[in-house]
């Protein structure tokens, strides 16, 4: 990290001469976050961890659609920025942080298409985001860096390029996406759920955001029919097909951070462990009897 929290509280003109507490939040596999009371008002800090380039964060991007998502009433308004250390601040929303447990109850896929409904229907984001090319910038990331991948990884690269020709077939018109949905980055307040943490949000095929939340939530096929047609009205076998493709390549896409993440983050956490668990799931579908059923019906 380039900052403290000391140092951010002092880099706030707004905050001098009022009191301050500080608290630490758990949960991030990123950057560092606090809760920090103001006079009694608590914000949300959050703090980059280091070196996330590397994992093609796009600051000035996020920072856009942070306030283009904030518009849309799903996400919490952006109050502070310190653009020399990539510092944003947040109003805080009092409000339980979701898990996959949580989210996995009757009736909340149709609750999650509702929040994504208005964010997809929100502003423009600044940048697209497309998995398939982010696997092919996080491969030369790994070259360049001599970051260790699955040794079967690349094998499956023909493969991929077959998804992403299935999925170009009818692909819908793009939407800005927060592309990154798992269970921490949604907060119910009892009356919505509100999105979290827009770091690789860009537009892109709504496809995407349901197959990808519905893989980060582990979703039954049930629940998939349910989000799919809360969103979009019917439960289509190719949308269902462009939600499981999409699903499969975020284990794919994710697998790649992870291993990243493992060389350069300092954060106490087993990221290969997390790269290995997201592609040992992802060779299940890639060498499984579903994938050449759901190609077709994409």
């Amino acid at each position: 990290m380039t900052v403290t929290i000391q140092q951010v509280v002092e880099l706030i003109p707004s905050w001098a001469g009022r009191h301050v507490e500080i608290a630490p939040m758990g949960g991030g596999l990123t950057n560092a976050n606090y809760r920090v009371e103001v006079d009694g008002r608590p914000h949300f800090v959050r703090i980059p961890g280091a070196s996330t380039e590397l994992l093609a964060v796009d600051r000035r991007n996020e920072i856009y659609n942070a306030r283009a998502a904030a518009e849309t009433g799903v996400a919490p308004p952006l109050l502070h920025v310190l653009p020399d250390d990539d510092v944003m601040i947040f109003e805080f929303i009092n409000g339980q942080t979701m898990s996959a447990a949580r989210l996995q109850a009757a009736g909340m896929p149709a609750r999650l298409a509702q929040s994504i409904q208005r964010l997809h229907a929100g502003p423009r984001f600044l940048q697209d985001f497309d998995m398939f090319r982010l696997v092919e910038v996080y491969l030369k990331t790994a070259a360049d860096h001599g970051v260790a991948i699955p040794a079967d990884y690349r094998g499956y690269l023909p493969r991929v390029a077959e998804i992403e020709q299935a999925l170009l077939r009818r692909a819908l018109p793009t939407v800005p996406c927060h592309n990154d949905l798992l269970a921490e980055n949604y907060i119910d307040d009892g009356r919505q759920l509100w999105l979290i943490d827009f770091e690789y949000s860009g537009n892109n095929d709504p496809c995407f955001e349901l197959g990808n939340t519905c893989q980060e939530l582990q979703y039954n096929d049930d629940q998939y029919r349910e989000l799919c047609a809360a969103y979009f009205g019917e439960a289509t076998p190719s949308r269902l097909a462009r939600m499981r493709l999409f699903a499969l390549m975020s284990d794919v896409g994710w697998t790649l951070w992870g291993a990243i993440q493992a060389r350069i983050s300092t954060l106490d956490y087993d990221f290969w462990a997390y790269a290995m668990t997201r592609w040992n799931r992802a060779l299940g579908i890639l060498n499984g009897p579903h994938l050449d059923e759901w190609l077709r019906d994409a």
